[in-house]
């Protein structure tokens, strides 16, 4: 159906290349960039062994919008899937309308100086992308993304008003690592540490990091305690979704890991200011992401799954309801598949169904939109048959 180019050559990255690969009824013709083209180079080989497609690659540096369209112009994609870092979200957006190309990314923008998350810079973008005849999708990764859709699909077939919606997350995989995070260390870092932040009664509400907590059951996994962190669908939903009277998200950490991201914080590795050392410029969180275990790495050795839904509850034809879905992904199946942990697989696998429902027409209409702006029932189906399988349970304990 169409040319498709990807940015970003992480363990995502790989996911979405192996996923578009395995399309090639939709995905005529794939490339993928990113700064270090030997990366691109080891996925596009890895690729042609599991499913005989070649990807052509390039090198190119997100954060220079003349390269960035100098590639587009060159090699004409119809849609770029960005799965690079969120701080080069809006150079990527801006190569798109100036080379005339279609949008999708996984995660919100945020600047790299400073730990912050937030749509409104992307939101900005609606009237250029609306008056250039061209889609932008936003957050198609699990969460924001498959998240947004549970959301959207629970309030089109099961509820009239959803009142408390609650996302929980839980990876309960064991790498082997004394720590070690399970996306760019940075960006990973950045968000769990910052302070937690849910909506409630019309108003934002702000927490210190991990101060809410308890312990949650997840499906396969059992009890596993869940912190309310701030994430970045939340600010979508509850625009989305204005009868929610409360919107909160939940994460699993360990105590190790916690005890870790304490250290990191107090003795000032966490910082994204540049400090000086031996005479150079350094950012502490930059040089210890060099020193981690690269997170496209661990597959190999990871163990156990992932849990990650929606606990929704609601009114249907005016009584009471409550609803749960969600998804189980194995990090064992993820790698032997892709070649890549589980959650990389849970955020690329998504970013590829929302490139296909582009190409068949389902998500396309001029102008910037977060996923659940779209019809959710074709993306739902799709999940089931390209590696994401969900469980859906009803009038449940909630737990919450």
């Amino acid at each position: 159906m169409g040319k498709v180019l990807i940015i970003g050559a992480g363990g995502v990255g790989t996911v979405v290349a192996q996923k578009v690969a395995q399309n090639p009824d939709v995905f005529t013709e794939i490339m993928l960039a990113s700064r270090t083209k030997s990366k691109c180079d080891a996925i596009a080989a890895d690729v042609k062994k599991r499913t005989g497609v070649t990807i052509q690659t390039a090198q190119v540096d997100a954060d220079v919008v003349p390269e960035l369209v100098k590639l587009f112009n060159r090699f004409k994609p119809e849609l770029v899937i960005n799965v690079a870092l969120p701080y080069q979200d809006l150079t990527i957006m801006d190569a798109c309308l100036e080379a005339g190309v279609n949008y999708l990314d996984t995660a919100n923008y945020e600047p790299k100086d400073e730990a912050h998350f937030e749509y409104s810079w992307q939101w900005a973008y609606r009237d250029k992308f609306e008056k250039a005849g061209l889609t932008a999708i936003l957050g198609c990764g699990f969460d924001p993304g498959v998240t947004s859709i549970f959301t959207a699909y629970a309030a089109k077939h099961h509820f009239d008003e959803i009142h408390y919606l609650d996302i929980v997350d839980c990876n309960a995989g064991d790498h082997g690592k004394a720590f070690a995070t399970n996306f760019n260390p940075e960006i990973n870092i950045r968000e769990v540490t910052q302070k937690g932040k849910y909506w409630e009664n019309g108003q934002w509400v702000e927490t210190e990091p991990h101060e809410i907590h308890k312990p949650l059951n997840y499906p396969k996994i059992g009890s596993k305690e869940s912190y309310v962190i701030y994430h970045e669908e939340l600010e979508s939903l509850v625009k989305n979704f204005p009868t929610l009277k409360r919107a909160r998200f939940w994460m699993t950490f360990g105590q190790e890991y916690l005890t870790h991201l304490r250290v990191i914080q107090n003795i000032g590795m966490a910082r994204i200011d540049e400090v000086e050392f031996n005479g150079v410029k350094i950012v502490p969180i930059q040089f210890l992401k060099a020193v981690l275990p690269d997170p496209g790495g661990l597959g190999e050795n990871y163990t156990g799954q992932t849990s990650i839904g929606c606990r929704i509850r609601g009114l249907k034809d005016g009584k009471e309801k409550t609803y749960y879905v969600y998804n189980n992904c194995s990090h064992e199946e993820a790698f032997k598949e892709t070649g890549a942990q589980g959650v990389s697989y849970t955020t690329g696998v998504p970013a590829m169904i929302g490139a296909m429902m582009f190409f068949k027409g389902e998500w396309h209409k001029p102008g910037v939109y977060n996923v659940e702006e779209f019809n959710p029932d074709p993306f739902m189906e799709k999940l089931n048959i390209h590696g994401l399988p969900w469980v859906e349970l009803h009038d449940v304990n909630l737990e919450l």
